[in-house]
């Protein structure tokens, strides 16, 4: 039996569903943002692109630690 997804990456199923976009599509749009700090990033998600902030969150943590080999 696998384990059930846990920390910001369970959020990725909801965060498709909800905006219609791959999760791969959300963090190339991160990586391309010339910000770089967490709340900068989770910010200009909420007021650019409509997210929630937990979904921004999710999204930015996960991004942020791939980058940094977390």
């Amino acid at each position: 039996m696998t384990e059930p997804v846990k920390g910001p990456a369970s959020y990725f199923p909801s965060i498709e569903k909800k905006y219609g976009r791959p999760i791969a599509e959300w963090k190339d749009l991160i990586r391309s943002s010339p910000l770089t700090k967490h709340m900068e990033l989770v910010s200009w998600l909420k007021t650019e692109h409509g997210l929630g902030h937990g979904h921004a969150n999710a999204l930015v943590a996960h991004t942020l630690a791939e980058a940094s080999g977390k």
